[in-house]
């Protein structure tokens, strides 16, 4: 790990920078959305705005590479982000917002994908799945730093967007300035839904289901929080708990996937996250209740929605896996659109328990699903390890990632099963 980090630990340093802008303006939003009287239900398209233009993103950025180049992609997208983060505090409009979150959201994309090419060009062979894990570790680390840093002044003014737009600007000095050359980029078209689908049923539902709740926790945690009285700080710690609890939950759970069938574990975790979601729901936890719920879901969706593309490919050719994980990610994405809007109009339905009963709905439906799954498909063979992903990775990190993790598979096949 110490060989990767000196050579990629520039590449790295922009990345932890770049998470710390994007995730202080997610937080920031929410906070100052109360502030502005703005309603739930417009802060809900305003949140979801971000996934629909990163998944816009993903789409039409590849062809901006290929047709001009990783570093002026690069630069453009970046002048744009740091641009924004500062107009967001001039026009304090839930329409504005909305706008410039899907503006963003298509330009996070483009600087992911670039960013992750050029991870994926410094590291050798023998070393491209320790950077890649090196890459996950640090995306988690910008974001929880990103809420350290909501605390260092008030929300109700100008330096909190200020903050990453720096941090942003500064970011791009690193990656552009690493003496690693621009890689050569190729786009993947991902397999036809059909085809998709007829592999992995529970593989579609289930990444569709767990987006629209990963962008719930995360695109309206801060609004549901800031409704329901929550000073910074504990709005803060909040979202921090979210991933600090996906982080501390995907390694044991990555071990264990390897081991059992995963739509069981896929299940069992469905159920818990339910649970959690309800019991918040139905009685008043107090500021500690919330922190241990945040990290509790945040330990369920992460590992889920990388157990769902690992059990998919379990039922692929390795030639098949990358354009499988391009079809699964923009269907993760669409569910996640959705996730904020309808939890906004819950919210307004029946009060701000509706962030947590639109999550529970969510999860019981993925239960229900993956057990009677489990009733229709006998258990594959597993060949591919359980690689550690995260929800904001694009369709190269999780390529490498999957590709790594298959190499590197050391699990016995299991037993077919009814």
């Amino acid at each position: 790990m110490l060989s990767v980090l000196r050579t990629t630990w520039p590449l790295l340093l922009g990345v932890l920078l770049l998470m710390v802008g994007n995730g202080m303006q997610g937080t920031l939003l929410g906070i100052r959305g109360e502030i502005e009287g703005i309603p739930t239900t417009q802060m809900s398209v305003v949140m979801s705005g971000y996934f629909g233009g990163f998944v816009l993103g993903s789409l039409i950025v590849p062809g901006m590479i290929q047709r001009v180049g990783h570093v002026r992609v690069f630069a453009a997208l970046a002048s744009l982000i740091s641009a924004v983060l500062i107009v967001y505090a001039a026009i304090p409009h839930w329409l504005a917002w909305a706008l410039m979150r899907l503006l963003i959201g298509f330009c996070f994309c483009g600087v992911y994908i670039t960013a992750e090419s050029w991870v994926n060009a410094s590291a050798r062979n023998e070393t491209r799945g320790q950077a890649m894990s090196a890459y996950f570790i640090v995306q988690m680390l910008g974001l929880v730093t990103g809420q350290v840093l909501m605390n260092v002044s008030d929300p109700g003014g100008w330096m909190l967007f200020v903050i990453p737009s720096v941090l942003v600007s500064v970011a791009f000095t690193p990656i552009l300035l690493a003496q690693v050359p621009a890689p050569r980029f190729e786009t993947i078209k991902p397999m036809s839904m059909g085809q998709l689908y007829r592999a992995s049923p529970l593989g579609c539902v289930g990444i569709f289901l767990i987006g629209g709740v990963f962008s719930a926790v995360l695109g309206m945690g801060a609004v549901w929080a800031a409704t329901i009285g929550l000073n910074v700080r504990e709005i803060s710690a909040f979202v921090a708990a979210i991933w600090i609890g996906g982080l501390l939950a995907q390694y044991p759970i990555g071990w264990l996937s390897d081991r059992v069938d995963r739509r069981l574990l896929i299940t069992a975790l469905a159920v818990f996250g339910m649970l959690v979601t309800a019991i918040v729901a139905s009685r008043e936890s107090g500021v500690w209740g919330y922190l241990l719920a945040a990290a509790l879901v945040g330990g369920v969706a992460n590992p889920i929605y990388a157990l769902l593309i690992a059990y998919t490919n379990d039922f692929l050719d390795t030639a098949d896996m990358a354009a499988a994980s391009a079809g699964l990610l923009l269907i993760n994405g669409t569910g996640s659109v959705f996730g904020p809007i309808l939890t906004g109009w819950l919210m307004a339905a029946i009060g701000p328990e509706g962030f947590w009963v639109y999550m529970s709905v969510l999860l019981a439906g993925l239960a229900a699903y993956g057990g009677w799954r489990m009733t229709q498909r006998a258990t594959p063979d597993v060949d591919q390890s359980f690689a550690i992903l995260s929800p904001s990775a694009t369709t190269l990190a999780v390529e490498t990632a999957l590709a790594e993790a298959g190499d590197n598979s050391t699990a016995p096949p299991q037993d077919k099963a009814a």
